[in-house]
């Protein structure tokens, strides 16, 4: 009677996500001109940003959650770290095109998206993509795109 009361709990859970997420062929394709116009819209002081779509009751996100917090408090006014719960708010998983989650997008200064990753991704992993990108981030030391 538990196994079945747990898989009953998966399948609904499952059921949830489907139709809070939009369906796909589960290719991720950054929308430019979605996500450029909602990127330049929310960029208040022009910094770089790193946008985390995920929720928190889900485990990859859930440990994501402490990353966040210590890159925002030790990169801040450096660069944006934002977290989105979709499934609290899921019309801004839509806007952002989100079929599967944790989804990291990156943005520049001036609000175009860079790169997109789903799943879990580590501080250093996290900071390696910034510099990848072109961004080599100093503590406090504000931001320079390096070419």
């Amino acid at each position: 009677m538990k196994t079945v009361m747990v898989i009953v709990a998966v399948l609904v859970a499952a059921g949830v996500v489907a139709v809070i997420m939009k369906p796909g062929d589960g290719t991720v394709e950054k929308n430019d001109k979605l996500s450029d116009s909602v990127a330049r819209e929310e960029m208040v002081d022009r910094l770089p940003k790193l946008l985390d779509l995920g929720a928190d009751k889900c485990i990859p996100c859930k440990m994501m959650a402490p990353i966040l917090e210590e890159l925002k408090e030790e990169y801040r006014g450096v660069m944006d770290v934002v977290f989105i719960d979709v499934w609290k708010e899921p019309e801004e998983g839509q806007k952002y095109g989100i079929e599967s989650i944790p989804t990291q997008i990156f943005y520049d200064s001036n609000g175009k998206e860079l790169f997109r990753h789903v799943g879990f991704l580590s501080k250093e992993d996290i900071l390696a993509k910034w510099k990848d990108l072109g961004f080599d981030f100093q503590i406090g030391a504000g931001h320079e795109k390096t070419d």
